[in-house]
Order: structure tokens, then sequence, then C-alpha cells
């Protein structure tokens, strides 16, 4: 099987992510399940063959893999989609695991994207950070947020992105996107030089360390909309990482600064459904005065009260999101219990 068939198969049967490891079949994976889609195991020359296959179509050297022994990248395939590969080696022979990343934009609608979160495209500077488990949806929500933007509102945007997933052209805004490694070193060096290129919103991919945090906390001040990720589910454990990232003695400065800045923490996870699918269950916090104070005084742990009596503000706990699921017969109940933020305060209602 060649690699042309296998991404053109993964594309068709719209599954999310294809698996090529040696001593398996090649393997898909389609609304949380894993499945096998060849007849022959994949024996560790095979597998080098395809990823090879794969550095060629994305016109890549394979060279930084063989070396450090993991690699992440993205790339096209004319008529069939984009891809987002990590390639990577174990036990002395080369595997892969590729996300699908269907060509064009994603609908918020048919992504069941709330208004409440696309509304926040409203807000004009600030941080926004959107917070889940790894594979929950959190680059589409990005992408239709700044889609959104991006029809709406006159500007230039900048993404940084490692690798880039979405393409995004020239609408009402100019629209500059940065891979790291591709076109430049790292998420903090993409920040500095950003300041001095005039943007109006920033799409940072992910927050990874202190010093990334910092600059993107500098840009925030500076009057900019800046748009993250961080791998927390719920605003509370969001808050605390991003202080926490920090050393003792920075924390208190920290929290006045995130209390200043920080807009909005939209929090999301991916819950398979009864018939077989999976839909996203969202919470929302807009950062109000009450809440503001919770994050200097270190009381991020209050949040959720103030949360779930501000739903004409637009807010929604993970949990209410989850029951409404429940309700409406998407989920079963050992669904709802084992993604429920509080467990047994959500069993009482159920």
């Amino acid at each position: 099987m060649q690699i042309k068939e296998i991404l053109t198969k993964g594309q068709k049967q719209e599954a999310s992510d294809i698996f090529i490891i040696p001593g398996s079949r090649v393997c898909l994976k389609k609304n949380g399940e894993i499945f096998t889609v060849s007849e022959e195991v994949v024996m560790p020359a095979d597998s080098e063959e395809l990823i090879r296959q794969i550095y060629k179509i994305a016109r890549r050297d394979i060279q930084g893999l063989l070396l450090s022994g993991d690699d992440d990248f993205s790339f096209s395939m004319q008529g069939t989609g984009r891809f987002r590969c990590n390639a990577y080696r174990q036990r002395n022979s080369l595997a892969a695991v590729i996300r699908i990343v269907a060509f064009g934009l994603p609908d918020s609608e048919k992504m069941h994207i709330p208004q409440e979160v696309m509304d926040l495209v409203q807000i004009k500077n600030g941080m926004i950070l959107v917070t889940g488990p790894a594979g929950s949806g959190k680059s589409t929500t990005l992408a239709c947020l700044i889609n959104r933007i991006n029809q709406e509102k006159n500007g230039h945007i900048i993404t940084i992105e490692d690798p880039i997933e979405f393409i995004h052209s020239h609408g009402k805004s100019l629209v500059s996107q940065r891979e790291i490694d591709h076109d430049t070193q790292s998420y903090a060096a993409a920040l500095r030089a950003a300041l001095r290129q005039t943007p109006n919103v920033i799409l940072l991919g992910e927050m990874r360390d202190v010093e990334t945090i910092q600059i993107a906390m500098t840009a925030v001040e500076t009057g900019q909309l800046l748009l993250s990720t961080l791998h927390t589910v719920g605003a509370a454990k969001t808050i605390d990482r991003i202080v926490d990232a920090f050393p003792d003695h920075q924390q208190t400065q920290a929290r006045v600064q995130i209390s200043m800045l920080l807009k909005a923490v939209v929090s999301q996870q991916l819950l398979p459904t009864i018939d077989g699918g999976l839909e996203p269950v969202f919470e929302i916090m807009i950062v109000n005065p009450a809440i503001q104070n919770m994050i200097r005084e270190g009381k991020s742990f209050q949040m959720d009260n103030v949360i779930y009596t501000g739903t004409s503000a637009g807010m929604r706990t993970m949990d209410s999101d989850i029951l409404r699921l429940y309700k409406e017969g998407r989920i079963t109940k050992d669904t709802a219990m084992s993604y429920a933020v509080n467990p047994v305060a959500l069993e009482k209602k159920l």
C-alpha cells in the first residue's frame, strides 16, 4: 500500500488520524475508535518507506527525524487535504501518526461551537485562551474565531503555529501565517518579531513556557488581541497553570497581570455519543470584576460559582453542558460521569 492510497482512504472514511506503526496493520481513528484498514502487517522497512514517501510529498528533509528521533510538520496532498504528521523513532524503527485536516476552514455551526464562543471576536484587545486535552478540537475552535475576525474586521492577523493546520486567505484583514522551524525559530522569537509587525490579532499556537507567556503578556499590554491554547480542563486549572509557570517570587505579580489582561477562557472536551459520534462540550468564563479579584487573590477555586451564576453574561460550566447533552439523550450516564469536572455534584443532578 502506497502512502497516497492510505491518505486518500483516511480522508474518504472521515477519520481523524492515521497510524503507521511497525508490527501492526495501518490503522485509522474515527469517533475515538481505532480500526485496521490494511491486510498486511507493517514491517520496519515498510514503515520507513511510507514515511520517506510522506517526506517526499512534504518536500522536507528526513535527516531531522533521523537525527532527533521525532519530527512534527504539516503538508498538503492535492485533491485530498491537509495533514499534520508526527514522525518518530520507536524500538529502532520509524513510525508516524498523521492528523487529517480537511481543505477549507471549519464551519462553527457544523462543529457545534456555541454562539457565546463566537461572540468573543467582538473583544478588541486582551487575552482569550482556548483550553482542553489533546484532540479536543482547540485548533478547530481557534480557526473558526480567526476566520470570523478575518471576515468582519479590518486589520493584520498573525498566526504562529507548530505546525500550521488551517490555511487562512486574506479577507477583510491581512493574514500572515508563520510556522515554527520553517518561518521562525521559536514561539518566543516569532512573538518578539510580531510586536514590530503591526498586528491587531495574534494567534499563538501554544503557551509552552514562561518566556513565551511573558512575551505574550507584553504583546497584550501593547493593545493586541491574543488567542492561545493550554492543555488544561477548566478555567481555574488554566489560571493555576499559567501562574505556576512563573518562579515563586514572580507569582503575585503574574496574578495581577493576568487579572488585567485575561478576557475569557474557553475550555472544551469531545464526548462520545450514543450514536457513535463525538460531540463537544464547553465551559465559558468571561472575566468580570469578581473573576479579576479571585485571580489576584489566588482564589481560582471559587470561579465555578461565578461561572454558574453568569449564564446571562454568556458563561457556562463544563458540567452544565455535559448535563445538557445527557438530557438531550446524546450521551450515556457513564460518559457524563467520566468527563465531569465535579462528578459528585453532577451525579446528584443526573
